[in-house]
């Protein structure tokens, strides 16, 4: 939901502008993963910017409990992925033949429906390539919980990391056999209803 309209405004600008947000996209990729997660653990802590800004403002008496909670891990998650969801789609955007969307205007089409019938149903290889690659990276997503979570929110990787730290091989084992299992399986099943190596052709 946030990849698409940024993706469309990125492929629709021209000039310095799409300079610009091509470089705001791609500044994370220049930044490590744990640099990343330590700036938000500032932000977020208690006597960070948001309680700072909220506090001075006089929203809030006490500050609030942003850190550690699951709300945090999403974000850091989404800070991280989201340009994995955004470049497949530009790509696939920028690529489309702008006659179709001129000759849908001159038969009488509003801008609405343009999108909705054309621009949408032709760059779905960008969306089911953004989404299988956001999916695959996300399951093995460790130092964002790790940092950001806590140990009150677990995800599958910190849990295999922690029952190794216990020596509790067949547990963790067993949780990593059934995470492979899960993602075996939902790739299959992305693949038959998407058809995953028709959008990897198509975005190549």
């Amino acid at each position: 939901m946030l990849g698409y309209p940024i993706a469309y405004a990125l492929a629709t600008s021209t000039g310095k502008k799409m300079a610009i947000y091509l470089v705001c996209i791609i500044l994370p990729f220049w930044t490590s993963i744990l640099v990343r997660n330590y700036a938000w653990t500032v932000v977020l802590q208690r006597r960070g910017i948001i309680n700072t800004v909220l506090q001075s403002l006089g929203l809030i008496d006490n500050p609030l409990s942003l850190l550690y909670t699951e709300p945090a891990v999403i974000l850091g998650m989404v800070h991280f992925l989201l340009p994995f969801m955004i470049l497949p789609i530009y790509s696939v955007l920028k690529r489309l033949d702008p006659n179709l969307v001129l000759a849908a205007f001159n038969l009488g089409a509003r801008p609405f429906q343009v999108f909705l019938r054309i621009i949408f149903p032709l760059s779905m290889p960008g969306v089911g390539a953004g989404v299988s690659i956001v999916f695959l990276i996300g399951l093995g997503f460790f130092i964002t919980p790790a940092l950001l979570g806590g140990p009150k929110n677990l995800m599958i990787s910190t849990l295999i990391e922690d029952q190794i730290k216990l020596n509790n091989w067949p547990f963790a084992s067993a949780i990593a056999f059934i995470l492979l299992s899960v993602t075996v399986v939902l790739v299959m099943l992305f693949n038959k209803v998407v058809g995953l190596d028709k959008i990897y052709r198509a975005d190549i």
